[in-house]
């Protein structure tokens, strides 16, 4: 075993792991729980929303076409592509995970998953709908009525069982057992020397501070560009599109680094597309750090250890549409 690997060992504070929250090592991260599923049928009905278009004004956009299950929770692209072909104004931040964030989108607007999941849907540069002609669908398809009231108690459902739903099927998106997981659970095999020197750079650099916790990250607003100011032509403010105080302007959400390298383009406006010139950046903006090439690659190299296993999702079979459904307009004007 290497001198480093000693190292760490030592300054690791081993302790018995009772509670899934709780970490073997002594560090500021902890590993990600397996998800319990109390409520499978809510769950079930929530996944066929989730992948439902007819959520959509044009039939064919779900929550799904900017938070991709195959592409770790993200469309891998700047921004989304809405109604009507618009651009969104903003990066779409991974559904992995989520549910363990302290508020939902960039700028924190939304405190629950399920608060988050109704805004897409009545966004006209999103889904470009609105939540009552969501339910209209919803409620011309007699299994979805079928499933709400055998779930909710009632037929007449709206907007807020909907959501729940939908937050609900999002709260078991979930990766755990990633190798840094497995390395904090006390498998000393579970990393490399070399990712293991990424970890320790990533920790005395001082970018533990920011991105901690079970998400490593989604715990605090931070401004972009502490030490170096962060050029951009993205209009959003940040935070202080929220809280109207000047101060927060351009503070937005800690991005979790989970799955990381699974969810560029990375940042709020999607500028940079690789690893290694998001750690370049956030080391001298961040931190006023300069890292060099060797140093850079190691802390790529812990990033991708936070890859965890990805939610196995059998895609719904969803019920079709009736004479009573309100017909998609996809190039409507």
């Amino acid at each position: 075993m290497s001198t480093f690997k000693l190292t760490v060992l030592a300054l690791s504070t081993c302790m018995a792991f009772a509670a899934h929250a709780e970490s073997v090592r002594n560090v500021p991260v902890q590993p990600i729980p397996a998800v319990e599923i109390t409520e499978p049928e809510k769950v079930e009905l929530g996944k066929m929303l989730f992948f439902d278009p007819r959520l959509s004004r044009s039939g064919f956009i779900s929550c799904n076409s900017c938070h991709n299950l195959s592409m770790g929770g993200s469309d891998n692209l700047v921004s989304s592509i809405g109604d009507k072909w618009a651009q969104g104004p903003i990066n779409s931040p991974t559904v992995l995970n989520s549910s363990l964030n302290i508020a939902q989108f960039w700028d924190g607007r939304a405190e629950t998953l399920q608060e988050q999941a109704g805004g897409p849907i009545e966004n006209p540069l999103e889904m470009g709908f609105t939540h009552e002609l969501a339910i209209e669908v919803l409620r011309s398809i007699p299994e979805y009525v079928e499933k709400f009231e055998t779930i909710y108690g009632t037929s007449d459902f709206g907007i807020d069982e909907v959501t729940d739903a939908i937050a609900v099927f999002e709260e078991t998106l979930v990766t755990p057992n990633s190798r840094f997981d497995q390395w904090l659970r006390g498998d000393d095999d579970a990393l490399t020397d070399f990712e293991l020197e990424g970890w320790e750079l990533f920790m005395t650099s001082g970018c533990v501070a920011c991105h901690n916790g079970v998400n490593l990250g989604g715990t605090s607003f931070q401004k972009m560009g502490i030490v170096e100011p962060y050029h951009t032509l993205n209009p959003a403010e940040g935070r202080a599109a929220v809280t109207g105080i000047d101060a927060d302007r351009f503070s937005f959400k800690v991005p979790t680094l989970r799955n990381v390298e699974l969810t560029y383009p990375y940042f709020h406006d999607g500028a940079v597309w690789t690893l290694t010139e998001a750690v370049d950046i956030m080391g001298r903006l961040q931190l006023g750090r300069v890292y060099d090439d060797e140093e850079n690659a190691k802390i790529v190299a812990f990033l991708k250890t936070l890859t965890g296993e990805q939610p196995e999702i059998v895609l719904p079979i969803l019920p079709p549409s009736t004479d009573k459904t309100p017909k998609p307009d996809p190039w409507e004007e």
